[in-house]
């Protein structure tokens, strides 16, 4: 019987999988493609040291790769099982499916996974490759990149609204830790606010011009975190930033930019880099330009990579994230007719 990608997309966006904790999802991928014969294994994915990383969990996680016995893949299709928190499960009304991952990225699981069943049938060498962690830092895609299979293209899936992408920005994430000396606040000169130092670091990290790419756009800078302080009547003797930068270009250039603007009002440490990556187009098939990143840049070894996917990355990470029915049934035809092309 052939996959239902609406019905398969429900059933996984009932398993909860926030990052680090996929490994229900696994498990039932891991099921359901063994069911439909295909020869499937696992890669396991180590946890994070515990207390190293907020949200860790401490059951298994692992990749998850089918292919038909005894076959190398020409093409392999391949998203992400982990989902941003907080998890929601499916509801749904005539037109959309509702919930956590149902666009970033169960739907595009199941519809990959009923692309592969016609595929396969119509004679097309093709692989299935589900990691974790991309949502976080790319751990399972690391892992999957060290156990390369030896196809030839990659058609990785992430919320394109159904358009071929020409290129994906890269990401550079950055922590910044102020240090200071405690104080009573009536006698602000007897300490040394470390908050005041990352405040007016950050001012300047805003105010810092950034590359710009004339086809694709300029970086971007998000704070997305701030810590510190004791008390509202202490001098603060610590205080963090943590900041992602959408990139453009190479990395170096910003990473200089960023440790000159800074000096010495805190340590600058960069804890995540992947880089911009441009693709070519294929056909007639609308594309787009992705301001986000994805696991292509840690899956090298996967072969040539494209990036294609139903949904609007615009309703991902939201409370509203949601996928067009009719979307996700064009997102097979589109993985379906991809891939024929590019094994030709």
């Amino acid at each position: 019987m052939a996959i239902d990608p609406i019905d398969l997309t429900r059933r996984l966006v009932n398993i909860e999988s926030t990052t680090f904790h996929e490994g229900a999802a696994g498990a039932f991928l891991y099921e359901l493609l063994e069911g439909e014969r295909y020869a499937v294994e696992k890669m396991a994915v180590a946890q994070p040291e515990r207390g190293s990383t907020p949200g860790t969990g401490d059951g298994e996680r692992f990749n998850v790769y089918a292919t038909m016995p005894g076959e190398t893949a020409d093409v392999v299709l391949s998203t992400h099982m982990d989902t941003v928190p907080p998890f929601f499960g499916c509801t749904e009304d005539d037109e959309n499916l509702y919930g956590r991952g149902t666009c970033d990225a169960k739907g595009i699981i199941a519809a990959q996974v009923a692309a592969a069943d016609r595929l396969r049938e119509a004679g097309v060498k093709v692989g299935l490759l589900f990691v974790v962690g991309e949502e976080r830092d790319s751990a399972g895609a690391a892992v999957a990149n060290r156990n390369a299979r030896g196809s030839r293209f990659l058609i990785n899936g992430e919320p394109t609204d159904n358009r071929l992408a020409l290129a994906s920005k890269g990401a550079l994430r950055v922590e910044l830790k102020a240090k200071g000396k405690m104080a009573h606040s009536a006698y602000p000169e007897l300490g040394e606010s470390a908050i005041d130092k990352l405040v007016a670091a950050l001012n300047d990290l805003i105010a810092m011009e950034l590359p710009i790419e004339p086809e694709i756009g300029p970086s971007t800078l998000n704070i997305g975190l701030i810590e510190g302080g004791r008390a509202p009547n202490v001098i603060a003797d610590k205080a963090e930033a943590h900041i992602l930068i959408r990139l453009v270009g190479p990395a170096e250039e910003t990473k200089e930019r960023i440790v000159k603007t800074v000096g010495d009002r805190a340590d600058v440490r960069f804890t995540l880099e992947l880089p911009f990556v441009r693709m070519r187009k294929v056909g007639d098939l609308p594309t787009m330009v992705a301001k986000f990143t994805t696991d292509i840049p840690s899956l090298t070894e996967w072969g040539e990579p494209f990036l294609l996917g139903p949904g609007s990355i615009h309703v991902a990470h939201t409370p509203n994230e949601k996928i067009a029915k009719k979307e996700l049934l064009e997102a097979v035809d589109l993985y379906f007719n991809l891939a024929s092309d590019l094994v030709k």
